[in-house]
């Protein structure tokens, strides 16, 4: 092994090591029912913990992750987050209906909105045909099926929907254009529903920060779409 070789291999372990370190900290601290906030809490984590306790969600944690986190392997990610799972890793997706009709502009209507929220593992495959059918059926058939066509919106379109840069998307405290609690316009796929135990990870509004929550207790506040959509 040459010497560049030894050293990128010594830095790897050394990387894994402080991540293993991180997760037993972790690991070893009291339990509490209490919400678990970063000790640099932000205004993001400051607001969006309001938000969530107002909603009468109050199991859930933030977490604060290195620079390079979107670089690691799912399983390093899992440890540092100390998620049950890669399965329980999961992301938030902003879509547009690029075939709407003309006076579909906003998300005044969640059962056919210009635009859709959509929660999904990092582990699966979004299936932009699954939302397509089932829109249409959510409709009976009354909007043509050429009238639905999901796609992944442009990032300048996302943030400005929902105030969150890429990566940072959280389906929590977005913007008014896309309401999220009492009939909003947020898919969770099935997947995720189903998970043991319910307690996943998701973007928590700033790059570097990530929010864990109660799956029984989001589902009671977002009032989301749930079906198989991967």
């Amino acid at each position: 092994m040459g010497e560049a070789s030894a050293a990128a291999e010594l830095e790897r372990l050394q990387i894994d090591i402080l991540r293993r370190i991180s997760t037993l900290e972790s690991s070893i601290l009291p339990e509490s029912s209490s919400p678990s906030l970063p000790d640099d809490e932000s205004q993001t984590v400051s607001r969006l913990s309001a938000i969530l306790r107002s909603g009468g969600v109050n199991d859930f944690s933030f977490k604060r992750v290195a620079p390079d986190y979107y670089d690691w392997p799912l399983e390093s990610r899992r440890d540092v987050l100390g998620a049950s799972s890669v399965d329980h890793l999961c992301k938030s997706i902003v879509l547009v209906n690029t075939q709407a009709s003309s006076n579909v502009l906003d998300c005044s209507d969640r059962n056919n909105s210009k635009y859709y929220v959509v929660v999904v593992q990092y582990t699966a495959r979004f299936n932009a045909e699954a939302v397509k059918n089932f829109l249409y059926s959510l409709n009976e058939g009354k909007i043509p099926k050429k009238r639905f066509n999901l796609r992944l919106a442009p990032e300048e379109t996302s943030i400005e929907l929902t105030g969150f840069e890429h990566n940072s998307v959280t389906c929590v405290g977005m913007k008014t254009s896309i309401p999220v609690c009492d009939g909003g316009v947020v898919i969770l796929d099935e997947a995720i529903a189903k998970l043991r135990p319910d307690f996943f990870w998701l973007g928590g509004g700033e790059i570097d920060l990530k929010l864990g929550v109660r799956t029984s207790e989001f589902l009671d506040f977002v009032k989301p779409f749930v079906f198989p959509c991967s």
